[in-house]
């Protein structure tokens, strides 16, 4: 474990203290928690932003379809 110093408006730290207490644990421990779980949401986002990216569109023949291809049947119903 690393120890850090924090700075934080004071109503910041009342709100860390009455909430370490509430959870019967430490502003410390609290903060540490509070990150650590940061830092699993923004991992995951960006591990499934990652996968999303990986999809691309299915190429026509060497092109990417237009609108008028990918809906052309359906528009045809309508002309």
């Amino acid at each position: 474990m690393k120890n850090v110093t924090v700075t934080m408006d004071e109503n910041v730290a009342d709100w860390a203290r009455m909430e370490a207490a509430r959870r019967n644990t430490s502003v410390s421990r609290l903060v540490g928690e509070m990150l650590a779980e940061k830092m699993k949401r923004d991992q995951g986002y960006g591990r499934a932003m990652r996968e999303a990216l990986k999809f691309t569109a299915v190429p026509f023949e060497g092109r990417y379809l237009t609108r008028d291809q990918i809906y052309g049947e359906r528009l045809d119903r309508f002309r």
